[in-house]
C-alpha cells in the first residue's frame, strides 16, 4: 500500500520559485499549457535533471540517452509553458543551447476568485555591496573585466572596487548586507520574505564534491544553513567572461530561501521555524542579511558568490518582501 503523504511536511509549493496558476484568470490557457507540458514522462525527466543545475541540450540528450532533436522539441514545450529558460552560449564548435529550470514548484489554484494583490518589494543587491565583512584567506574577487586587487588578500574586500565584483570567494568568514526596510513601516503585515542567490563551496581551482555549510542570518538571528554539495567546474558558467580560466570555479546553484507564516523553507523544504517579530525587521532604516560560514561548521568548505555576469544565473542577490 502506498504511504499517504504527511500533511505536516511543508509543500514544495512554498519554494521561492513557484509558478502559480489561477483558474480565475480569464482568457488564458496557462492551465492547459503547463498541464500538457508536465504530462510527458521525458519532460519530467528533463525537469528532474535540471534540478541539479543548468545543462546544454546535448548533455541532456547524453544523460537521458535520447536523440538531441527529441530533447530540443520537449525543451521548447517546457519553455513555452514557462518552466525552463534557454540561453544560447558560445561553445568550442559554434553555439550551444543551455537550459535551466525557472520554477521549482507549480501550484494550480482552482478557486474562482481573483488573484490576490500583493504589495511586492524587490531589492537587488550586487554581491560587492556588503557593509561589513570578516574574510579568511584564500580569498579573492573579480569583475567581468578582470581580477580585483590581489589574490588571497582580505584587504581587497575593504576596497571601493569591491562594488564591481561579479564573483567573490572566501575560505571562511562572512559578508553582511543592508536591506532598506521602509516598506515594512507601512503598517501592512509581512506575508513572506524571500532570498535568492547563486553560490557554491570554495577550494583551490574546483572540486564538484567539496561540501560546505553556508548559513544565512537576518538581523543577526540565524535563518537556516544550506549545505552546498560542491565547488563547481568542469564546464564553463553560462555568463562567465572569456578571460576567466577553465580551471577555476565556473558556476553555482541557485538557492531560494522563503520565510513565511511560522516556517523557513530552503528550496521548498521546511527547515526551521520563523518568528518575524523576534527579528525586529522594521526597526531603524534597514535590516541586515549575513551570508557566511560558522567557525564550527561541520562542513567547513568556504563560499563562492556569483553576480549577474558570472555563473549560470543572470542575477545578483535578490531579496523580495511581500506585504
Amino acid at each position: 500500500m502506498d504511504k499517504k503523504p504527511d500533511r505536516s511536511t511543508p509543500s514544495p509549493a512554498d519554494s521561492g520559485r513557484t509558478l502559480r496558476l489561477w483558474l480565475g484568470d480569464s482568457g488564458k490557457d496557462d492551465f492547459q499549457t503547463v498541464a500538457s507540458a508536465l504530462s510527458h514522462g521525458l519532460r519530467m525527466k528533463i525537469l528532474r535533471l535540471l534540478g541539479s543545475g543548468a545543462f546544454s541540450v546535448a548533455r541532456i540528450a547524453r544523460e537521458l540517452d535520447v536523440p538531441v532533436t527529441t530533447v530540443h522539441f520537449n525543451v521548447n514545450v517546457l519553455e513555452e509553458a514557462g518552466l525552463v529558460s534557454v540561453i544560447e552560449n558560445a561553445a568550442a564548435r559554434g553555439k550551444e543551447h543551455v537550459v535551466s529550470r525557472k520554477a521549482d514548484s507549480v501550484v494550480f489554484d482552482l478557486m474562482m476568485h481573483r488573484r490576490p494583490v500583493l504589495n511586492k518589494h524587490v531589492f537587488r543587491l550586487p554581491i560587492g555591496s556588503y557593509f561589513d565583512a570578516k574574510i579568511l584567506a584564500p580569498c579573492g574577487m573579480a569583475s567581468e573585466r578582470g581580477v580585483i586587487g590581489e589574490f588571497d588578500s582580505p584587504d581587497v574586500f575593504l576596497s571601493g572596487a569591491r562594488m564591481g565584483a561579479q564573483i567573490l570567494w572566501i575560505s571562511g568568514g562572512m559578508l553582511e548586507y543592508r536591506v532598506p526596510n521602509s516598506c515594512l513601516k507601512l503598517g501592512k503585515p509581512l506575508q513572506s520574505l524571500s532570498i535568492s542567490c547563486e553560490l557554491c563551496s570554495e577550494m583551490p581551482n574546483y572540486n564538484n564534491d567539496w561540501r560546505s555549510d553556508i548559513t544565512f542570518w537576518l538581523n543577526g538571528e540565524e535563518l537556516c544553513t544550506y549545505t552546498s554539495p560542491g565547488d563547481f567546474g568542469g564546464r564553463r558558467g553560462i555568463h562567465n567572461p572569456d578571460w576567466w580560466s577553465n580551471v577555476n570555479t565556473q558556476y553555482g546553484l541557485l538557492v531560494n530561501i522563503t520565510a513565511k507564516e511560522n516556517a523557513v523553507y530552503l528550496n521548498g523544504v521546511g527547515v526551521a521555524g520563523f518568528n518575524p517579530k523576534k527579528l525586529n525587521l522594521a526597526e531603524g532604516e534597514y535590516f541586515t542579511l549575513r551570508i557566511g560560514i560558522k567557525p564550527n561548521a561541520k562542513n567547513y568548505g568556504g563560499l563562492n558568490l556569483f553576480g549577474s555576469k558570472f555563473g549560470d544565473y543572470a542575477q545578483d542577490i535578490v531579496v523580495t518582501i511581500d506585504l
